[in-house]
C-alpha cells in the first residue's frame, strides 16, 4: 500500500459525518452567489435580448429605444468588448453573435437599476433578423452531413473477421435523449471592480480558473487582473463546468463599463433555453456472439448532438467511446464517433460525461439480443464480464474485475434475486394487464480526466498560532460533499480534531490554475494536494517537537516562536496515466469504479405507467472517506440516472413552422423531474467492503458519476416487463427515455408480436458502412434457416 493510501488507526476519514454545510442548507443560512447581491450596494441587473429564430443573421440592432426605458443604464453589444468577443475555449462561441445559432441565443444584454427595468429595456431593443436554414433533429444533422470537430475511432482486432466468424449476428439502432441539469440554483454571477481596476467575480462555477481565463480575454486583461470566487453552488452536475464563463464575462464587462457591480442571474426559463444539456446520442451497431453466447465482435458508430458549438462535445464523445464496453470483454471492436452540429443550445458536460451514453449502447444491445439468443439477460451479462488479464478496447488493463463479480454476487444474495424472480414469473402468469420485470446490470467507470493535463490539483493550508487550521483547495462545492471530505483529509493528515479545521471558499487568487470540479476526480486530486500540504507542515512540526510528544497547540506555538513556517502549498498529479487522443489508445484512467444494481418494476398494460418496487445496490467507493456522504451520492446519482432514462423528455419543436427550434420543455411544468413518487418503494444501498484502492488518497475511490449508470437496471427491468406482455422470446425495443408513453408502445408492440418474432425498430443511418442494410435484430442462424425455407 502506498503512503498516499495508508490510513492511520485514529483517522477522521472513514467516519460517517454530516455534510459540513448541512445545518446552513436546511436553515436557509447558506449563502449562494445571488444572495450576495443584497450585501452589495448600487447593483445593476442584466437581462438578455434573445433570438426567436434557431438560425438567423442579425442585420440590425438598435438599443436606443431601450435607453428611453426608465431605469435602463446601458445596453451591452459587441462594440463594447475591449478584448476578444468570444466565451468559448474553442473560440467558436461569440459572446455577442452576428449570427444567432439557436432559439434563445443572446445577441445583447441590457443593464438596469432593477431586474424589471432591464427586462422592459430588453423588450424594447429593436433587432432585425434574416432567418437562415436550421438543422434541429439529430437525425436531420446525420442526413445532412452536418458535423463538427474530430471523428475519433477506437479499434482492436479485426471486426469484419470477428463478425464473419460469429455464430449469431445482430444489427440495430440505439437512440437516447439528452437531459436538463435542472440544478436548484440557476446560473449566477456578480461582478465588481475595485479602486485599482481589479475585477472580482463571484460566480456559480465548477471551473473558477477557466471562468477567470475567459473573463480576462473578453476584457483584454491578463489573468492576474481577474479574481473569481465560488462560495458554493446549488447544484452543478456538469452544467456549470463550461457554461458559466460567458455569463460571468457579461457581468464583468458591465461592471468595467459602468463602474458599478453587475448581477446576472438567469430565470429558470432563460436557464433552460440558453444553456447546454446532456448530449443526446444516435448509435448504429452490428454485434456478433459466438456459440457460447459470448461477445465476439462489435462495430458501432456513435453520433452525439453537440448543438451549435463544440463546448466539451469532443471529450464527451471520447469518453462515450471508451465506455461502450462497460463491464464486458469484446475481442474485436471498431467504434466510430462524430459530433453533429445542430441549431440548439451547445450541449455540455453532464454527470457521467458521455459514459452513460456509451454504456447504454452495449446495455441496450444485450437487453435486445438476450431473448433472441434464448438466454436470460442476467446470465448473458455475467457470462461476458471482464476477467483478470483482459484489457479495454483502448488498451488499458482492467484491474480488480473480481470486485465487480463480488458486487454482483452480493446483490443477488442480499436482494434475494432468485426467489423474487420466481415471484415475478408467478405474478405475470396471474395478471394479464399488469406485468413485473426484474433486471440486474453492472457498472465499470473509468476515473480521471481524459485530458491528461487536468489531472492535477493544488491546495494551501494555514496553521495559525492558536493551532487552528484553514484550508484552501482548487475544488468547488456544489452539494456533493467535497469540502466535507477535505476537512476529514486535513484533520487526519495533521492528527487534529475535525473542529480545529475550516475550509475557505474556492478562489483563483489562493490556488491558481485549477482544474474543473468534474470527472469524479476532485476528491482524488484535491485530497492528494491537501494531504501533501499537511505533510509538509507536519514534518516541520515533528522537528520542533523532537520526540517530546507535545500537545498540538503547544508545538505550534513553539514552532512560531522558532520561526518555523506554518503554512504550505500542496500539489498533486495523478501518476500512471497516459493517453494518445489521436490513436485513442493508452491508460487514461487511474482506476475503475464498479457497481451493480438489481431493480424490480411493475407496468400497467393499459397506460404504460410504471413504478419501481425495489432496488438493491452494491457500489465500490474503495475505502470510503465519508460513508454518509458517499451513500448520499450513490442514492442521488441513481435517482438522476432514473430521471434521464425514464422521465426527463427534452423536446425541441422540429416542425417547419414559426416555432421551429424552440425548446418546448422549458419549465418545471413541462419537464418531468424525479420526485419522491418516482423513488423505489424499497431502496437498499451498500458500499462494497474490502475494496481499498492503492495509490489514491486514504484508499478511497470516486463516487460522483458512476452511480448514475446503476439506473440501467430500472430501464432493463422495464424492458423485461414490457416483453412479458408478449410471447416468450420476444425482443422489445424500448425508447429512451422510457416514459409511460414509450413503455405503452413497447407493450403494444410486444402484444402484437407473434411467437419468435422480433419487434424491429427504425433503420439506421451510416454512410461510412460497407453494408448498413443488414436486417435488424435477426441472428445469422435464423436468417440462414429462413433462406433455406424459401429455397
Amino acid at each position: 500500500m502506498s503512503e498516499l493510501s495508508r490510513r492511520p488507526d485514529d483517522a477522521v476519514v472513514g467516519l460517517s459525518l454530516p455534510h459540513e454545510s448541512a445545518a446552513l442548507h436546511v436553515t436557509g443560512h447558506a449563502l449562494y452567489t445571488d444572495d450576495l447581491v443584497h450585501r452589495t450596494p448600487h447593483v445593476l441587473h442584466a437581462h438578455p435580448v434573445c433570438s426567436p429564430h434557431p438560425h438567423a443573421r442579425v442585420v440590425r440592432l438598435d438599443p436606443a429605444p431601450a435607453l428611453e426605458v426608465a431605469g435602463v443604464v446601458r445596453v451591452l453589444t459587441a462594440a463594447d468588448v475591449p478584448g476578444t468577443n468570444d466565451a468559448g475555449v474553442k473560440h467558436d462561441e461569440p459572446l455577442f453573435p452576428e449570427i444567432a445559432m439557436f432559439v434563445g441565443h443572446a445577441v445583447c444584454w441590457v443593464l438596469g437599476e432593477t431586474i424589471e427595468a432591464a427586462r422592459l429595456g430588453a423588450a424594447a431593443v429593436e433587432v432585425g433578423y434574416e432567418p437562415l436554414p436550421a438543422v434541429v433533429a439529430l437525425t436531420e444533422a446525420i442526413e445532412a452531413g452536418s458535423f463538427q470537430g474530430g471523428r475519433p475511432v477506437v479499434a482492436r482486432g479485426d471486426v469484419e473477421q470477428g463478425l464473419a466468424g460469429a455464430a449469431h449476428v445482430f444489427s440495430g439502432v440505439t437512440e437516447m435523449s439528452g437531459q436538463e441539469h435542472f440544478y436548484l440554483e440557476t446560473h449566477a454571477s456578480l461582478a465588481l471592480v475595485d479602486e485599482g481596476g481589479q475585477v472580482f467575480v463571484q460566480c456559480s462555477t465548477q471551473h473558477p480558473s477557466e471562468t477567470q481565463e475567459i473573463v480576462a480575454h473578453v476584457l483584454g486583461l491578463d489573468s492576474h487582473h481577474v479574481t473569481v470566487q465560488c462560495l458554493r453552488m446549488g447544484g452543478g452536475f456538469g452544467g456549470k463546468e463550461m457554461q458559466p464563463h460567458g455569463f460571468a464575462a457579461v457581468a464583468a464587462l458591465g461592471a468595467v463599463l459602468t463602474g458599478r457591480p453587475v448581477r446576472l442571474r438567469l430565470s429558470r426559463t432563460h436557464d433552460m433555453t440558453m444553456t447546454g444539456k446532456r448530449h443526446g446520442f444516435h448509435a448504429q451497431w452490428r454485434v456478433g456472439f459466438d456459440g457460447e453466447d459470448r461477445l465476439a465482435a462489435l462495430e458501432a458508430t456513435l453520433t452525439s448532438d453537440g448543438g451549435w458549438s463544440l463546448d466539451l462535445s469532443e471529450p464527451v464523445l471520447a469518453r462515450a467511446l471508451c465506455h461502450v464496453d462497460n463491464a464486458y470483454w469484446i475481442p474485436d471492436v471498431r467504434l466510430h464517433g462524430r459530433v453533429a452540429r445542430t441549431h440548439k443550445t451547445s450541449q455540455t458536460a453532464f454527470r457521467g460525461f458521455g459514459g452513460p451514453q456509451g454504456m447504454l449502447v452495449i446495455e441496450d444491445i444485450l437487453g435486445r439480443c438476450a431473448p433472441l439468443l434464448g438466454i436470460d439477460p442476467a446470465e448473458l451479462r455475467r457470462r461476458n464480464f471482464y476477467v483478470e488479464g483482459q484489457s479495454t478496447p483502448y488498451g488499458q488493463p482492467v484491474r480488480h474485475p473480481e470486485r465487480l463479480a463480488a458486487a454482483w454476487d452480493q446483490v443477488i444474495a442480499s436482494g434475494d434475486v432468485v426467489r423474487r424472480r420466481a415471484e415475478v414469473e408467478a405474478f405475470n402468469a396471474a395478471h394479464p394487464h399488469r406485468k413485473r420485470g426484474l433486471a440486474i446490470t453492472p457498472v465499470k467507470f473509468g476515473i480521471s480526466f481524459n485530458f491528461t493535463a487536468f489531472n492535477q490539483a493544488g491546495a494551501l493550508v494555514h496553521v495559525y498560532k492558536d493551532g487552528s487550521v484553514l484550508i484552501n483547495h482548487g475544488g468547488t462545492e456544489m452539494g456533493q460533499g467535497l469540502h466535507t471530505k477535505m476537512l476529514q483529509v486535513a484533520a487526519t493528515a495533521l492528527g487534529v480534531p475535525l473542529a480545529r479545521v475550516r475550509v475557505a471558499p474556492t478562489r483563483t487568487d489562493k490556488v491558481p490554475n485549477t482544474s474543473a470540479t468534474a470527472a469524479s476526480s476532485s476528491t482524488d486530486l484535491n485530497g492528494g494536494a491537501v494531504k501533501h500540504a499537511c505533510e509538509q507542515i507536519l514534518a516541520r512540526l515533528r522537528e520542533v517537537d523532537a520526540g517530546r510528544g507535545l500537545p498540538w497547540a503547544e508545538v505550534v506555538r513553539e514552532a512560531y516562536a522558532s520561526r518555523v513556517q506554518l503554512w504550505a502549498a500542496g500539489f498533486y498529479r495523478t501518476e500512471g496515466i497516459h493517453w494518445d487522443s489521436t490513436l485513442m489508445q493508452g491508460h487514461p484512467f487511474k482506476y475503475f469504479s464498479y457497481g451493480v444494481a438489481a431493480a424490480e418494476v411493475e407496468v400497467d398494460g393499459f397506460t404504460g405507467a410504471h413504478r419501481t418496487r425495489r432496488v438493491d445496490i452494491v457500489h465500490d467507493v474503495g475505502d470510503s472517506l465519508s460513508p454518509l456522504v458517499d451513500l448520499g451520492q450513490v442514492e442521488g446519482g441513481f435517482a438522476q440516472g432514473v430521471g434521464w432514462l425514464t422521465l426527463e423528455d427534452l423536446r425541441w419543436d422540429e416542425s417547419h413552422g414559426p416555432a421551429r427550434g424552440r425548446l418546448t420543455t422549458q419549465s418545471a411544468s413541462t419537464y418531468k423531474l424525479p420526485s419522491l413518487g418516482e423513488l423505489p418503494d424499497e431502496l437498499h444501498v451498500a458500499l462494497l467492503e474490502q475494496a481499498a484502492e492503492t495509490g489514491v488518497v486514504y484508499g478511497s475511490k470516486a463516487v460522483g458519476e458512476p452511480p448514475v449508470m446503476l439506473a440501467f437496471a430500472v430501464r432493463e427491468a422495464l424492458r423485461a416487463a414490457a416483453a412479458a406482455f408478449g410471447p416468450e422470446g420476444t425482443s422489445v425495443e424500448l425508447a429512451s427515455p422510457a416514459t409511460p408513453e414509450a413503455v405503452f408502445w413497447a407493450v403494444e408492440r410486444a402484444r402484437a408480436a407473434a411467437p419468435g418474432r422480433v419487434v424491429e425498430g427504425l433503420p439506421g443511418v451510416e454512410p461510412d458502412r460497407p453494408d448498413p442494410a443488414a436486417p435488424p435484430l435477426r441472428p445469422r442462424s435464423e436468417r440462414a434457416a429462413h433462406a433455406a425455407g424459401e429455397a
